[in-house]
């Protein structure tokens, strides 16, 4: 069993300096009910705060070996489980393995399906995308990605980054200074309050909010922008996905319980968010709409990733460079996470944890946010790209 822990371990003291860097504004964005700044002069302001890396052992098992790249795809057979190849091609594990051994195989049903079933299948799956079967191939312009998960059992987003929340408030105390008539005193005034200061319940534990499942999408789909919203982000964030279940998991047993990682984009409509956020209850139509959630274009498993705490992680919009952070910066670890939310609650395999936005990891960060018709693509070392268009 988990004790009561009172205060959570941190490793990371608050972040105590900011350096400027620069940044361009697109768009305005209200941030109290019934008031909008302007962020277009102001990102110079924001920001740019490193933090120490960490070292550890991490499972490399499988590595020399082809990297297992998960996915759930359609065709004309329906929703699939495949696997990415090194030639661009996609294998069908399903009849991958009916091609093979004469018969279906449950584990390759679904991805939860495969999650669940454990070691022995992942190892199935390695071995027919070594040699796969004849005619159990298909090119990517036969096939339509989607999200791995398309409908994962349950989502929950938190918040790891310090430097994201350094900046973000950072932000705010700058434009709303900036649009007093003594921008000096303003500035002293507000962070003297301290209503933009990180709260100390965050370096005492884990926080998080519940993401709506059922507005995931994949790579290369279209997400509609809200029809109620002007001001729409992105949000550069790796997930973990995870495999054993279990309840009341310490830390020191938590990598057990994770199957592997993908790449996840929130997306954010900023006014409505910062209205609501007003209440104190948290995100509600900020973040859930239609293809909010997108997760992709892969799952790779926990042992092909090696160290999850060192990969870099960057976001460009059409095509140009906006954001770059790296997940040693993560404040908390996913193990962490994972003995955190399991006290007094069993977690199922197929869940996934959201990092949250690493540092520079969105256009609030920035001072710029997203126009229509911009396509965001999100990478992640070792775990690919992921792309979508806003419309």
């Amino acid at each position: 069993m988990v004790e009561n822990l009172g205060k959570w371990p941190s490793k990371r003291g608050p972040i105590s300096k900011i350096r400027p860097s620069d940044g361009c504004g697109r768009d305005a964005v209200p941030l109290a009910v019934g008031r909008w700044y302007d962020f277009s002069e102001f990102g110079r302001h924001m920001g740019n705060v490193g933090l120490g890396g960490r070292a550890a052992y991490y499972d490399d098992t499988h590595a020399g070996e082809q990297s297992l790249k998960l996915v759930t795809f359609k065709n004309g057979e329906g929703e699939r489980v495949g696997a990415l190849l090194e030639n661009a091609g996609v294998i069908d594990l399903a009849a991958a393995h009916q091609a093979a051994q004469g018969a279906a195989l449950p584990a390759f049903a679904t991805m939860e399906a495969l999650i669940a079933s454990g070691e022995r299948r992942l190892d199935a799956a390695r071995e027919l995308a070594s040699e796969p079967p004849d005619g159990t191939v298909h090119g990517l312009d036969e096939i339509e990605l989607l999200s791995p998960l398309p409908r994962p059992p349950q989502m929950r987003d938190f918040l790891c980054f310090e430097k994201h929340l350094v900046q973000a408030f950072e932000a705010v105390i700058k434009v709303r200074a900036a649009l007093s008539e003594d921008p000096e005193t303003a500035e002293r005034e507000l962070r003297e309050s301290g209503a933009y200061a990180i709260p100390e319940v965050w370096y005492q534990q884990p926080t998080y909010y519940k993401c709506s499942r059922f507005a995931v999408t994949g790579t290369d789909t279209d997400v509609a922008w809200p029809e109620y919203s002007n001001v729409i982000d992105y949000e550069l964030e790796l997930a973990m996905v995870i495999g054993p279940g279990g309840k009341d998991i310490p830390r020191d047993q938590a990598a057990q319980h994770i199957f592997g990682y993908t790449i996840f984009n929130d997306f954010s409509a900023r006014d409505t968010q910062s209205v609501e956020m007003e209440a104190k209850l948290g995100p509600a139509k900020g973040k859930d709409f239609d293809g909010a959630n997108v997760l992709g274009p892969c799952i790779v498993t926990a042992d092909e990733i090696g160290n999850p705490y060192a990969l870099e992680m960057i976001a460009r919009v059409n095509g140009t460079e906006w954001s770059r952070g790296n997940s040693r910066d993560m404040h908390y670890e996913f193990e962490d996470l994972i003995a955190y939310v399991s006290r007094s609650e069993t977690l199922h395999p197929g869940e996934v944890f959201g990092s949250g936005t690493v540092g520079n990891g969105c256009g609030l960060e920035l001072g710029k946010f997203l126009q229509r018709g911009d396509t965001v693509e999100l990478e992640i070392e070792k775990i690919g790209l992921l792309r979508n268009q806003v419309l």
